[in-house]
């Protein structure tokens, strides 16, 4: 299980610069991890387990039918999912063969691994993106300034480095602002394109899966029956077609238990709550994405829970004379270098901002 499961550990290891927020780690790295990680189970027992075993009373070697039946799929009859068990059929969905049965087929369990995994990739996209187009920005600004303990002499130089360079490009930052926003949407989107493939893949059944579990317990007993199975059966039916002695076409029926689908079934349970979580706390950081845009003071508040030895005035007079983009760089560098550094940084920055509007002042 540690071996399979080793090559996750790079997924949960500390970041040394930080260039994005909460919300946005829980799309390229939470939700990335449990991915792969359910990828790998699904992979491990299906690959090297025994996912699928069935029952034939005919002569067909049980091997060849088990091989048959998952490469060419198994099937439910869907008039038999609410019949009575033990009395009409012997399990939900299984019955017998009638002329105008109505078949639901299974083949999704083949794909899961495969899906899971390219869902994964597809959340690391935006995070792509947006590393791209940074290029490395704020990890070249810390010089060193993350580290509370600096040579005295170096610790000035570096933030007379950074306040010099957040002094000459001001208000050039609007763009880095706007791909990180971006970034953000295409995170919503993401999460909504995803549990809608999801739902297409099982077949409509994903979208309600969740509500559906949640209400087992108070469906009446007489039909009951764990809709869990009815998404993902773990005993289905399965013909095998083959020439008899006379040539003839002989038509061979079996049920087939699918182990693979215990797995899967809570698997799906628990994706069915993360996305709906991902996609309530995607809404909510772009509410409050909107909110920094719109509202100022929130970018104040923002930068000072980063760095609560700042005075907040001293932050409101940085960011006074910048515009939203350098804001979001301040507020990332707040992010990584020490609170001290940073309220020397901004320190520094006011000075060299004051002079400016003294010097335009003076040249009136």
């Amino acid at each position: 299980m540690f071996q399979l499961f080793g090559s996750l550990k790079q997924f949960v290891k500390p970041q040394s610069c930080v260039i994005d927020n909460h919300i946005y780690r829980l799309h390229y790295k939470a939700t990335v991890l449990i991915l792969v990680a359910f990828s790998l189970m699904v992979t491990a027992r299906q690959y090297f387990g025994d996912p699928i075993d069935c029952i034939s009373r005919d002569d067909i070697p049980p091997n060849l039918l088990d091989t048959y039946c998952w490469i060419h799929t198994t099937f439910s009859i869907e008039n038999a999912w609410k019949k009575r068990v033990g009395e009409e059929v012997p399990y939900p969905g299984v019955d017998k063969t009638t002329p105008n049965e109505k078949r639901v087929y299974h083949a999704y369990y083949q794909w899961v691994c495969f899906v899971l995994f390219f869902q994964a990739l597809a959340f690391c996209v935006p995070r792509y993106l947006w590393k791209a187009f940074e290029g490395g920005l704020v990890k070249n600004l810390m010089l060193g300034l993350d580290r509370p303990i600096l040579p005295e002499e170096d610790r000035v130089r570096n933030i007379d480095l950074v306040s010099y360079y957040l002094y000459r490009n001001k208000k050039l930052h609007n763009t880095l602002f706007l791909v990180h926003t971006i970034t953000e949407v295409l995170n919503m989107f993401n999460v909504i394109i995803q549990m809608m493939v999801m739902d297409r893949f099982l077949g409509g059944e994903f979208s309600s899966y969740g509500w559906e579990v949640l209400n087992f317990t108070e469906w009446d007993w007489s039909v009951r029956f764990d809709p869990m199975i009815k998404v993902f059966p773990r005993l289905t039916k399965c013909t095998f077609h083959r020439y008899g002695s006379s040539g003839d076409v002989q038509r061979h029926d079996a049920m087939c238990i699918l182990p693979i689908n215990i797995v899967n079934e809570k698997i799906y349970i628990f994706l069915w709550f993360w996305f709906y979580f991902m996609a309530i706390a995607s809404a909510l950081g772009l509410l409050y994405r909107a909110m920094t845009i719109l509202y100022p003071g929130i970018r104040v508040m923002a930068t000072h829970s980063h760095c609560r030895i700042v005075n907040p005035d001293l932050i409101r007079n940085v960011l006074h004379s910048g515009q939203v983009g350098d804001w979001f760089l301040i507020d990332l560098i707040a992010k990584n270098i020490d609170p001290i550094n940073f309220r020397d940084l901004l320190i520094d920055l006011d000075r060299k901002l004051g002079m400016e509007i003294k010097d335009s002042k003076n040249g009136m």
